[in-house]
């Protein structure tokens, strides 16, 4: 149960959940485990001993980390390096230690990821500092707003917001030359990228519910991103 709370929690497919708790579970002497998850709840039956278990799922976020961390620690348990108590250590472990990475290698990533995107998209090259500059500032107001408030795709809408203003009044005073490649790739680190790709795989594979509520939630945050730029473009 705690492994699937974590990789559910950290943005992990389903298909690698189902295939990750049933692994544990009949490594574990369980013969015929009954397992149904969804982004939102886990559960989990033994019917040989007439158990279940209920774990409802009321964080979401990305931590692709943690997700290969409970892998690791369930082919270890496989493999029978590790005893049920060893893992369920590790596991808590996981979910409570795992280091973030530091502050400024976030800004460094948000930056890497918006300049060179500028150019594959056919940006100039006066744009590419601006862009990461612009960037940079975007994901600083989305982290701030996300550690302090925690109120869903409003931090996506005033990091947008953020982005398309500033990206119009580098161009209204020169330091840049095009709005539209600027907000395009300046936003590039706020793109729902991994939900979209869980929500496919997810109604490849079978898990309708899954699929659709990460589809949505991509959407929404999608939304949210949209209109912040489009609230700027409106009125400047």
């Amino acid at each position: 149960m705690l492994a699937g709370k974590i990789m559910i929690e950290n943005g992990a497919d389903m298909t690698r959940v189902d295939d990750t708790l049933y692994r544990i579970a009949r490594n574990g002497g369980i013969k015929n485990p009954k397992i149904f998850e969804t982004t939102t709840g886990l559960m989990i039956s033994v019917v040989d001993n007439n158990i279940a278990q209920v774990e409802p799922i009321q964080n979401h976020g990305i931590d692709l980390e943690k997700v290969a961390r409970v892998n690791d620690v369930s082919r270890e348990f496989q493999n029978k390096k590790l005893t049920v108590e060893q893992m369920y250590s590790k596991l808590k472990e996981i979910d409570q230690k795992v280091p973030v990475f530091a502050w400024h290698w976030q800004l460094l990533a948000a930056f890497i990821i918006s300049s060179p995107l500028l150019m594959i998209y056919g940006g100039k090259w006066q744009d590419f500092l601006p862009a990461g500059i612009i960037s940079v500032i975007g994901y600083s107001v989305y982290y701030i707003i996300k550690m302090n408030f925690k109120i869903r795709f409003v931090n996506e809408f005033l990091s947008s917001f953020t982005i398309g203003m500033l990206a119009v009044l580098a161009v209204k005073y020169h330091l840049g030359t095009q709005v539209d490649m600027l907000i395009i790739a300046a936003v590039m680190p706020l793109v729902p990228g991994v939900a979209i790709m869980n929500s496919v795989r997810d109604i490849l594979a079978g898990h309708l519910l899954s699929g659709v509520a990460r589809g949505v939630e991509a959407l929404l945050t999608a939304c949210a991103i949209g209109f912040g730029i489009a609230l700027v473009l409106k009125f400047m």
